[in-house]
């Protein structure tokens, strides 16, 4: 199995704590089961620096177990940030010794 980082991007005016948010976000978590390696912690306040696309900011990150991308993707496709209308950065993470 291979690990990947979603990076979760939350529109800028995103509110955490919101009581069917949280309810969303630990659903959607708890239906990873294992292969949900480290949950994360969601980001409070976000900047960037260089190039970054788009009106969202940096909502927070979980670490995953998938077959492959394809199938991290589509575990990326029920992650609440996009209702919300964000959205989830898939990467593929690489052991370094």
């Amino acid at each position: 199995m291979a690990e990947f980082v979603f990076a979760y991007r939350v529109p800028r005016d995103y509110v955490l704590g919101d009581a069917d948010v949280v309810q969303a976000w630990q659903s959607w978590f708890a239906g990873m089961g294992q292969g949900l390696l480290d949950k994360g912690k969601p980001a409070t306040a976000a900047a960037t620096v260089g190039s970054c696309e788009g009106d969202a900011r940096l909502g927070g990150f979980s670490v995953i177990e998938a077959d492959n991308m394809d199938a991290a993707l589509e575990i990326a496709r029920g992650c609440p940030s996009i209702s919300a209308g964000g959205g989830v950065e898939v990467g593929a993470l690489l052991d370094v010794a």
